[in-house]
Order: C-alpha cells, then sequence, then structure tokens
C-alpha cells in the first residue's frame, strides 16, 4: 500500500496498513476523513461567564458541540485566540473531542483532584470550572517548559484552588497516597488520533513508539492508582487509535490491578465502544470504555476509559503545609487589600520569597517538590509595599474592587493597553481593574490623570490588530 498525502500530510504506511487491518470496512471512510477540515473548538470559561452571556457577546460564529455543555464549534477561517476575550480568560481553545475526558471526570465542587499529565491545561482548566473553585486541584507536567505553560493557563483562565506541580507521577505518589476522589491521566502517547492537527506527529510516529508510549502509559497509571482513594474515579485517555495504548493498556492494569473496575458511563451519539478484540486480555468490560473516531463525528481520534477503585485502605497520617505567614510581612498586602479590594480574599497565606500565594485548603506538604505554582499568585511583597500580580486580577470581579477602567473590546485604547501603553484617566489615585467590555483583564495604577499600564510585557500585544 502506498502512503496517503493530504493537506501537505504524509500518513507513515505502517500506520496505513496497520489501521486496514484493524477497521476493515470501515476503513476508506476513516481515511477520507482526513480530506476534511478538522474541527476547531472552544469552551466558555464558566468561572468568568454564563454560556448564554457569552454567547450574546461573542464575535464568532458558534455551534453547539453535543458532548460537553460548555463547548463550541467556531467558524474555519475565524481566530479566537487573536480576540481580547482569550487574553480575558473567557474561553479555552481546544479540540472538541478532547473536551470529553474532563466531562467523565465529572468533579464535583470541594473536592481533591489530580491531573496527572496536565499541559498544556485543556482538562485541567475544563475540571477547575466544574469544581467553581472549591477544593484542591493538583496539576501536574513533567516537562518543565510545558508545566509553565500550564502555569500560565491556570492563571489566564482565573482558577484560584490550583496547585501546579513540575514532577514524575512517582514522585507525587510517594506524597498523596489514597488522597484524590478522581485523576485524570491523559497519558503521553503516540498521538495517532492528532495527524490531522499536528502533522509533526506524523513524522515522529513509528512501531516502537507504540510500544514505548504504552509501557509508559502503564507505570503513570500505577502511579495514579496509588494516588487514588478507596471508591474513587481514574479517568484515562489518550489521543491515539493504537490497541496498544488504549484497549490493550486497560486490560493490562486491571489484570495487575483486580480492586479497579471499568465504570459504564454515558456514550454520545457517535461514539463508539472500546473493542474486546483489540484487548489484551479479551475482557468484557472493556466495551465500555470509549473510542472517538474522527468519521463519525466532528472531532479528532480519542479514547477514554473511565475506572473505579474499589476498595483499598487510607493512609493513617497526613503532612499538611505548614502556611502561616509574617504577618508583618502581610503588612503591605493588608494595605492594599483595604485600599483597592471590597474584600480581602480569605484563606491561608503563603510566601515563596517575596511571592504571596493563597493556598488551597487540606494542602498536603509541598516540601522538596519542584512547585511552579502553589496557589493563587496575589502579588510580589517588595520593600514598603505590594504590587498585585496579573493573576490577582484575572480571577476578580469588578464587584470585587474599589476601582475599575473599563475598555471596549474594538476601540483604540483597548489595543494600546494590550500593547503595553499609558492611558489617559480621570479619578482617584490607586490601583484599577482594567477590563474589557466588563471582564478582568489586568492591573493600572492612576496618578495625575494617567492609568500607568501593569499588564505584563510578556503578554503584551505586537503589530496591529
Amino acid at each position: 500500500m502506498a502512503s496517503f498525502e493530504v493537506n501537505d500530510m504524509q500518513l507513515p504506511e505502517q500506520f496505513l496498513l496497520k489501521m486496514k487491518d484493524l477497521l476493515k470496512e470501515d476503513f476508506d471512510d476513516f481515511i477520507h476523513s482526513y480530506e476534511d477540515n478538522r474541527a476547531q473548538g472552544l469552551r466558555v470559561n464558566t468561572l468568568k461567564i454564563g454560556l448564554e452571556e457569552f454567547q450574546n457577546i461573542s464575535p464568532f460564529t458558534l455551534k453547539k458541540i453535543p458532548w460537553v455543555k460548555e463547548g463550541f464549534y467556531y467558524g474555519l477561517e475565524e481566530r479566537p485566540g487573536k480576540h481580547p476575550y482569550h487574553d480575558a480568560g473567557l474561553y479555552y481553545i481546544q479540540e472538541p473531542s478532547a473536551m470529553a475526558a474532563a466531562e467523565m471526570v465529572d468533579p464535583k465542587p470541594g473536592e481533591r483532584v489530580l491531573d496527572l499529565c496536565a499541559a498544556p491545561g485543556g482538562k485541567t482548566t475544563h475540571i477547575a470550572e466544574k469544581m467553581e473553585q472549591q477544593g484542591f486541584l493538583l496539576t501536574n507536567e513533567i516537562h518543565p517548559a510545558r508545566a509553565k505553560i500550564l502555569s500560565q493557563n491556570v492563571e489566564r483562565m482565573g482558577i484560584t484552588n490550583a496547585v501546579v506541580t513540575n514532577e514524575t507521577p512517582a514522585r507525587l505518589a510517594q506524597r498523596f497516597p489514597a488522597y484524590f476522589d478522581r485523576i485524570m491521566v491523559d497519558a503521553p502517547c503516540s498521538g495517532e488520533g492528532m495527524f490531522r492537527k499536528d502533522p509533526e506527529a506524523c513524522a515522529e510516529w513509528s512501531p516502537k513508539n507504540v510500544e514505548i508510549c504504552s509501557m509508559r502509559q502503564l507505570d503513570i497509571l500505577d502511579s495514579a492508582a496509588v494516588m487514588l482513594r478507596p471508591g474513587g474515579r481514574l479517568v484515562y485517555s489518550t489521543c491515539t487509535f493504537s490497541p496498544e495504548e488504549n484497549e490493550g493498556t486497560i486490560s493490562q492494569f486491571l489484570k495487575q490491578n483486580p480492586h479497579f473496575e471499568i465504570e459504564h458511563v454515558q456514550v454520545y451519539e457517535g461514539f463508539s465502544k472500546g473493542r474486546r478484540d483489540w484487548a489484551a486480555e479479551a475482557l468484557a468490560a472493556i466495551e465500555q470504555t470509549i473510542r472517538i473516531w474522527p468519521h463519525q463525528v466532528q472531532g479528532e481520534g480519542h479514547y477514554i476509559a473511565v475506572l473505579r477503585k474499589m476498595d483499598g485502605e487510607e493512609p493513617a497520617k497526613r503532612k499538611y503545609a505548614k502556611t502561616a505567614a509574617d504577618k508583618k510581612l502581610l503588612k503591605s498586602y493588608q494595605q492594599f487589600a483595604e485600599e483597592a479590594l471590597k474584600e480581602a480574599p480569605k484563606g491561608e497565606y503563603l510566601l515563596f520569597g517575596d511571592q504571596l500565594y493563597l493556598v488551597p485548603e487540606e494542602l498536603l506538604s509541598l516540601e522538596q517538590l519542584k512547585v511552579i505554582r502553589p496557589g493563587w499568585h496575589l502579588g510580589t511583597i517588595k520593600k514598603n509595599r505590594f504590587e498585585p500580580s496579573h493573576a490577582l486580577a484575572l480571577a476578580l470581579t469588578e464587584d470585587q474592587v474599589v476601582h475599575k477602567w473599563n475598555l471596549n473590546s474594538d476601540s483604540r485604547e483597548l489595543a494600546a493597553y494590550l500593547k503595553g501603553e499609558s492611558l489617559p484617566a480621570e479619578g482617584p489615585k490607586g490601583w484599577y481593574l482594567a477590563e474589557v467590555d466588563g471582564y478582568s483583564l489586568g492591573w493600572g495604577k492612576v496618578s495625575n490623570g494617567v492609568l500607568k499600564n501593569h499588564y505584563p510585557k510578556g503578554l503584551r500585544w505586537t503589530g496591529n490588530f
């Protein structure tokens, strides 16, 4: 069989042979799906805006994604990543099929939840929205550069109850045995389901890489199993078609962990069952796992398995984080809060050097772990003054601040603000929450008729827009 080239994408010949053998009569429909334009989606951030409200102000052509309430397809030529609403964290751009996995996690406010392989943050931010800023969300990424991107997305979406770490699953398992109510494992995989979205994945694909990924996935799942409390839910997902990494990985995990079982969950129209004949152990329950095919829905390839931990022991003792901060050092922050906020955020404060954070309740000790973000970043305590963080601005609403400076999304003033320019401003001196159409965007400080710009330099827009 010759290789298949479409849209400047060269599908590997060995991959084509494998898929033809697996799919049989469905292969032609599958392969011709690569000729279609890929689906583009965004998920509304309900921490900052309601669904109806977003639909009323959206400048994009929206069409509902059936399997996620907050998800919408948008038009092929539209660029929501270039709109100020994106900077304000009103939505997260995410591949539509990928949105299904966090739906299956189904976290509740107040729970303890782990996203173990979390970058760039699509599933983390989806989980956080469902938690409604209540409970503890630990979101982890093993690769340092990707962990920073994850942290930036947690900040942009205004999430206040998340801790971001840059650790191995094994090290986290030592610290958090039987701790989490729900765990998301979006496992590193061969990426076959993303060939249409990411042509580079084609060049990196090989049967050997599939084998390596399947072994790595089992190691990650073993660590996740340790961290899940008895009765807890573990959701495993990949963006690949490979049975070795999907039904094969799950059936092998269940063989090694008989105290887990596959849960039956709602399957949406167009989703398919897992294949028992593709599983290493040919378990009948494998049919309760989920496959998403690009020739059957408007989305890329995905696999999801929902597992329940039936029994196990609770650890006897937990070491909680010591978060007491010197009240003298907090004086400048408290002064800022009295002047700029109608009510200071409540919780436990933690100082990392001169950086002040509010940490989630029931946080276990983070000592000797690689921590990117230990909670909600409030700002920097400098000599005799406090400078509020961008993360604080993005998680606040206009009702929580004393002064606000609202800018229209299509105005020259907004463009100037996003470029880092100062603006003429009349009003009392002090910190102002800059907004786009009423939604928090960043800080400015008014003095002598000028709003001094505090939009982060690394986020500033360049060029014409």
